[in-house]
C-alpha cells in the first residue's frame, strides 16, 4: 500500500526531474502553501522559478476537534510552480499521478473550472479543480495577479490535497485511518495536535491577547516595509493573517473588523510585493529572465486543388468552462461568418461545434479562389484634379503616383453627384489558402471571455490557454500563424488515447476521424447520448427528471468530450438527510444526476457522467466513496447544527459581513425583520406568524451546513425551525422569505412569507444602489438584477400585496448609508425598466405596457390594468374617447389649465360637451373608466366636428380651450396616453 510519507516523497521526485527545487515549508503558520514566499513572492518579476514543497496548511476556521472525516485544521499540501509556463503543464500533471501509481487510463481524471482568487492579497488566477474519480485532489491554477501586481511571466501553480488522494487510494472513510508510514497510522501521529489545536483555536485562544499581536505584526510589517525588506515583511503579513483567523475562528471578528483588517493585510500584501520587485532588481535578477516565445511560422502554402473543398478550423484549448464554451461557440460562428463575407470566396453555411478541448468550424463548398475583381479608386474632384488649361493639378499628380499608374488610366466617373477622377484596378482573386489563413488568424485574436486570462504567449488572452490550431482546405494545410502558434494537419484526441495526437488527411473526414476516435464534437449528440445511457441505466427502477434537470444536463454535456453514464448507489440510511441537502451536493459540487421513482421520491443511486473509456468498476467505486464522503459531512453538519437553539445560530450572523458598508448578515436580518414589519402595518395584514417569522429570518445562515451550502438557505431554515419546535406556519414563512431563488422558482405561498421576501429584496436594491450602485451592462456581482424580477414577481402573485407600492418600500428600506433621492429615482426607474421589459417579453403589446408604466410600482395593479385595457380596445366607445383625449393633447398649448366659465360656452355642441364631462363620475381603473366615459362619445365627436376651438374672441377661446383641456386630462394618472396607440 502507498503510505502517505511514500506519496510525499514521490511527488517531490518526480517534480525534482522536472527542474524544480525542493525548498522547506514556511516557519510560520500558512493558510495555504500559496501564502510560502516560495511561491507568492518568486511568482513575482521576471525571473524563473520552479519548485516543489510541502506545507501544512493551517485554517483555524475547519477546526473539528479530530471528529469530522475530512475536515481539519491542519491538512498538508504539495506545492508545485512552475515559471513560466512550460507550455504542457496538464500533461505534466498527469505525469505526477502516475508517479503515484495512478492509472489515469482507468480513472475518470477531469478539469473542471475553479477560479482562484485571495482579496486580502490582492491575488487571482484561473484554472481547475482535478478530480479523480469525482473526487477533487488539486487546485491548478494559472496566476495572474499578486499584491495587485500583474505576472509577467504567468506562473502555473499545482496544489495538492494530500489527505485526499491518500484517503482515495487507501480507501479510508476518515483521515485518521490513513497509513501514514508502514504500521503507524495518520491518527496515531497527528491526532492529538488536531483535537489540540481545535480546543485551542476554537475555545481556549486568548482573544485580547490575539488582538494585541495582529497590532504588533502589523505594525512590524509596516515597520520592515519601510527600511525595505521584504522577505521579513511578507513573514509577518502570515502571521498578521494567522492571528486575524484565530480572532475569527473565537467570534471575535465584527464586519468592521473584518473590512478594515483585510483593507489592512491587501494593502500590505501590494507593498511587499512591490518591493519584492525592487529588491531583485537591484540585485541584478540573479536568476536571469524569462525569454519569450519566438512567433510561429506559418505552414507553407500548398493548394492542391481548384474544385470547391470543405474548411475545418479547430481550436485547441486546455478545458473550458461550459458558459464559456457556449459563449466562445457563437463566437467562432459570427467571426468565421464576417471573415468570409469580407472576402470574395463563395462558400457554404458556417457550422460550429465545441468540447472543452475544442472548438471547430466546419464551412462546406469553399472556392479554390476568389473571384476576379474590379475596384474603383476615387481620387480628387474633377474641378481639383485640372487646372483651367486642362494640365493636371499637383493634387491629380499626387493621385497618379500613390496609386502607381499613369495619367492615361485616369478616368472621370460621377458619384454622389459631383464628377470625380478614378482609377480602374483589376484585382485577381486570391487562392483560398491565403485567403483563409487571414481571415481565421482574426477569429482566434478576436476570441474574448467574461474574465480572459494569459499564459505563455505574449500575445494572446482568452478564458483558457490556447495549445493548438487545426487547420484544412480540403487536403491542404491553410497556413494560420496566430502569435507563437502555427497551424497543422495535427490534432489532440483524449489525453489517455493511444496515440494522444493524429493527422487528418483531409477537411473531409475530420469530424469522422474524431467521432472514430471516440471524441463526440456535436453538443446535441453528446447530450443525446447522455439522456439516453441515464435513462437505460436506472430503467426500470427509477427515472431521470431531463426537463427538471435540463441545466444540470446541459453543464455535464459540456464537461466531456466522449460521454460515457455510470450508475452508482448510496446508502439508503443517507435518505435521512433533507431531499435538497441530498440532491444538493449531487448537483452542485458533484454534477451528479438524481434518480427518482415514479411519485418522485429520491432513490438511493446517481448517475454520473465519465469522460472516456474507464474502468468502470473502479470509477463507479470512486464516486460512491466521493458521495459517501460528501453525505457524512452533510449529516456531521446537520447533526451539529440541530444541536444548537436557533438563537445560538442566529448570533451567529453577527461575524458573517453582507457588504463592508452594509454591516453585518445580523444588521441585515434586523432591517428586513424591521421592514416587514412596517409593511405589514402599513397594509393591515400583521399576524403573530409574520412577527416570530421576521425575528428569525436569515437565522440559517449561521448553520454550518449552509455556511458549506448557501443555496440551501431558507430549506434548511424550515427543517431547523420545525425541529426547535416552531409552529409550521413560521417555518414556512421564514423558508419562504428566500423564494423566489431565480426565474421560474416557485413563489411565497403565505402572506408572511411574501412579505419577509418583498423586505428583503427591497433592503438588498436599495442598500446596493445606495453603496455599489445599479447594475450596468452585463455585470451584476450582487444579483440586483434577480431581486427585483423577485421582487415584481411576488408582488404580482401576492393579492395581499397589491395595494403596496414597491417605490414607497424602496423609501422605506433604511440603510445604515444615505441614500440621496437620486438613488431612490435611479433605483424605481431600473424597476420600471425591468417590469416593462418581463411584460414585453410576456407578449404584451409595448404600447399597452407603457401606458400602465406610471403604476410600475405596483405590478399587481400593471396586471389588472393591462389586462382590462386589452378589452377596453375593443370596445368602440373607449377608442372614441381615447382618440378624443390624444386629439385634445395635441391641441391644447402646453400649460392651459383644465378649467373655464360654462356661462361662456353657447354652442349646443359644446354645451353637451360640457353637461357630458360635468356628468364623469370617478373611476380606479380602465373598466371604471370605459364606464364613466361612455357617455362622452357622442358630444366629443360633435364638438370636434362643429366647434372652432381656435375663435376670434378670446373668453370663448379660452373657454373652450379649457373644456378641451377638461377632456385631456380625463384619465391623468390612469394611463400615460402618449404612448397608447389605437
Amino acid at each position: 500500500m502507498l503510505t502517505m510519507q511514500d506519496a510525499l516523497t514521490r511527488l517531490t521526485a518526480y517534480w525534482t526531474d522536472q527542474g524544480c527545487l525542493v525548498v522547506q515549508p514556511m516557519n510560520t503558520e500558512v493558510g495555504a502553501g500559496t501564502l510560502n514566499p516560495a511561491t507568492l513572492l518568486r511568482v513575482l518579476g521576471p525571473e524563473p522559478w520552479r519548485v516543489v514543497y510541502t506545507e501544512p496548511s493551517v485554517r483555524p476556521d475547519d477546526s473539528r476537534y479530530g471528529e469530522n472525516p475530512n475536515r481539519l485544521q491542519t491538512h498538508t499540501q504539495l506545492q508545485v510552480i512552475l515559471k513560466s509556463d512550460p507550455g504542457n503543464p496538464q500533461e505534466l500533471y498527469l505525469g505526477s499521478l502516475a508517479a503515484l501509481g495512478i492509472d489515469v487510463a482507468a480513472h475518470d481524471v477531469r478539469f473542471v473550472e475553479d477560479n482562484w482568487a485571495a482579496p486580502a492579497v490582492g491575488a487571482w488566477g484561473l484554472g481547475w479543480e482535478v478530480w479523480l474519480d469525482g473526487l477533487e485532489i488539486t487546485q491548478f491554477t494559472y496566476f495572474q495577479q499578486v499584491g495587485g501586481v500583474n505576472l509577467d511571466p504567468v506562473s502555473v501553480e499545482i496544489t495538492y490535497g494530500i489527505e485526499r488522494i491518500i484517503m482515495a487510494l487507501q480507501e479510508k472513510t476518515h483521515f485518521k485511518q490513513i497509513e501514514y508510514a508502514p504500521g503507524v497510522s495518520y491518527g496515531e501521529v497527528f491526532g492529538q495536535s488536531e483535537y489540540e489545536m481545535s480546543r485551542y483555536y476554537l475555545d481556549d485562544a486568548d482573544v485580547e491577547a490575539h488582538r494585541r499581536l495582529l497590532e504588533i505584526y502589523a505594525a512590524e510589517a509596516q515597520r520592515m516595509i519601510d527600511i525595505g525588506l521584504p522577505v521579513p515583511a511578507h513573514s509577518y503579513v502570515l502571521k498578521c493573517s494567522q492571528t486575524f483567523n484565530v480572532l475569527d475562528s473565537r467570534g471575535a471578528v465584527s464586519t468592521a473588523d473584518r473590512a478594515a483588517e483585510f483593507a489592512r493585510m491587501r494593502r500590505l500584501a501590494g507593498e511587499v510585493a512591490r518591493l519584492w520587485i525592487d529588491r531583485r532588481t537591484e540585485l541584478g535578477l540573479p536568476l536571469g529572465t524569462v525569454d519569450p516565445l519566438a512567433p510561429a511560422r506559418p505552414a507553407a502554402t500548398v493548394q492542391t486543388g481548384d474544385g470547391e473543398r470543405t474548411l475545418v478550423f479547430e481550436i485547441g484549448t486546455e478545458e473550458l468552462p461550459p458558459t464559456e464554451l457556449r459563449s466562445a461557440r457563437e463566437q467562432v460562428g459570427r467571426l468565421v461568418t464576417e471573415g468570409l463575407a469580407a472576402t470574395r470566396l463563395g462558400h457554404g453555411e458556417v457550422r460550429v461545434f465545441g468540447t472543452p478541448r475544442r472548438l471547430i468550424a466546419v464551412v462546406p463548398a469553399v472556392a479554390a479562389r476568389e473571384e476576379d475583381h474590379v475596384r474603383t479608386v476615387k481620387g480628387p474632384k474633377v474641378q481639383q484634379a485640372y487646372g483651367p488649361d486642362g494640365t493636371p493639378t499637383k493634387a491629380l499628380e499626387g493621385f497618379i503616383r500613390g496609386q502607381g499608374v499613369t495619367l492615361a488610366d485616369v478616368e472621370t466617373e460621377e458619384l454622389a453627384g459631383t464628377p470625380h477622377v478614378v482609377v480602374r484596378k483589376h484585382e485577381a482573386g486570391r487562392a483560398a489558402p491565403a485567403v483563409l489563413a487571414a481571415v481565421l488568424g482574426q477569429v482566434v485574436t478576436g476570441l474574448r471571455a467574461a474574465k480572459n486570462m494569459r499564459w505563455n504567449d505574449p500575445k494572446l488572452a482568452f478564458s483558457r490557454p490556447v495549445r493548438w490550431l487545426t487547420a484544412l482546405w480540403g487536403d491542404d494545410v491553410v497556413p494560420v500563424a496566430v502569435s507563437t502558434l502555427a497551424a497543422g494537419r495535427r490534432t489532440r484526441l483524449l489525453r489517455t488515447a493511444e496515440p494522444p495526437v493524429i493527422e487528418i488527411a483531409s477537411a473531409e473526414t475530420f469530424l469522422e476521424t474524431l467521432g472514430v476516435n471516440g471524441i463526440v464534437a456535436d453538443h446535441e449528440d453528446r447530450r443525446e447520448l447522455i439522456v439516453i445511457g441515464a435513462q437505460d441505466l436506472v430503467y426500470p427502477d427509477g427515472r431521470i427528471d431531463v426537463t427538471g434537470e435540463a441545466a444540470l444536463i446541459d453543464q455535464i454535456t459540456d464537461l466531456v468530450e466522449q460521454p460515457l453514464p455510470l450508475l452508482g448507489t448510496f446508502d439508503e440510511g443517507y435518505l435521512s438527510l433533507p431531499d435538497a441537502v441530498l440532491t444538493t451536493v449531487m448537483r452542485k459540487h458533484q454534477r451528479y444526476l438524481p434518480v427518482r421513482d415514479e411519485e418522485g421520491a429520491l432513490l438511493p443511486m446517481f448517475v454520473t457522467v465519465a469522460n472516456g473509456p474507464v474502468d468502470v468498476e473502479l470509477v463507479r467505486a470512486g464516486n460512491e466513496g466521493v458521495l459517501r464522503a460528501r453525505y457524512e459531512d452533510a449529516a456531521f453538519f446537520y447533526r451539529a447544527d440541530r444541536e444548537k437553539s436557533l438563537a445560538e445560530m442566529k448570533a451567529h450572523l453577527d461575524r458573517l459581513t453582507f457588504t463592508d458598508r452594509l454591516g453585518s448578515m445580523a444588521d441585515r436580518a434586523r432591517r428586513i425583520e424591521a421592514l416587514a414589519l412596517s409593511i405589514a402595518e402599513r397594509l393591515g395584514i400583521g399576524s403573530p406568524v409574520l412577527k416570530r417569522a421576521a425575528e428569525l429570518v436569515k437565522f440559517d445562515l449561521g448553520s454550518q451546513l449552509v455556511t458549506e451550502m448557501t443555496s440551501l438557505a431558507g430549506v434548511m431554515a424550515r427543517d431547523y425551525a420545525l425541529h426547535a419546535g416552531e409552529d409550521r406556519p413560521v417555518a414556512q414563512a421564514v423558508y419562504e422569505a428566500e423564494l423566489p431563488r431565480n426565474t421560474g422558482d416557485a413563489l411565497p405561498a403565505s402572506v408572511a412569507g411574501a412579505v419577509l421576501s418583498l423586505a428583503d429584496r427591497l433592503d438588498l436594491v436599495a442598500g446596493l444602489a445606495a453603496t455599489v450602485g445599479l447594475p450596468t451592462g452585463s455585470s451584476d456581482p450582487f444579483a440586483v438584477r434577480r431581486a427585483v424580477l423577485g421582487l415584481l414577481a411576488v408582488h404580482r402573485a401576492t393579492p395581499a400585496l397589491a395595494a403596496f407600492d414597491l417605490f414607497d418600500g424602496l423609501s422605506l428600506a433604511e440603510q445604515p448609508v444615505p441614500v440621496p433621492d437620486q438613488v431612490l429615482a435611479d433605483s424605481r426607474e431600473f424597476l420600471a425598466r425591468r417590469l416593462e421589459q418581463l411584460l414585453v417579453e410576456e407578449g404584451q403589446p409595448v404600447d399597452r405596457v407603457r401606458a400602465v408604466l406610471p403604476h410600475a410600482g405596483r405590478p399587481a395593479l400593471v396586471d389588472v390594468l393591462l389586462a382590462q385595457l386589452g378589452t377596453a380596445v375593443t370596445d368602440p366607445g373607449f377608442r372614441a374617447v381615447a382618440a378624443a383625449i390624444q386629439r385634445a393633447r395635441r391641441i391644447v398649448p402646453a400649460g392651459t389649465v383644465a378649467g373655464y366659465d360654462p356661462a361662456v360656452l353657447k354652442e349646443p355642441a359644446e354645451v353637451a360637451l360640457h353637461d357630458a364631462v360635468a356628468s364623469v363620475s370617478g373611476f380606479s381603473d380602465v373598466a371604471g373608466f370605459v364606464t364613466a366615459v361612455r357617455p362622452l362619445v357622442e358630444p366629443v365627436g360633435r364638438f370636434f366636428d362643429e366647434v372652432f376651438v381656435m375663435d376670434e374672441d378670446p373668453v370663448l377661446r379660452a373657454a373652450r380651450l379649457g373644456l378641451l383641456a377638461t377632456v385631456r386630462d380625463l384619465g391623468t394618472g390612469l394611463l400615460d396616453w402618449d404612448h397608447l396607440r389605437m
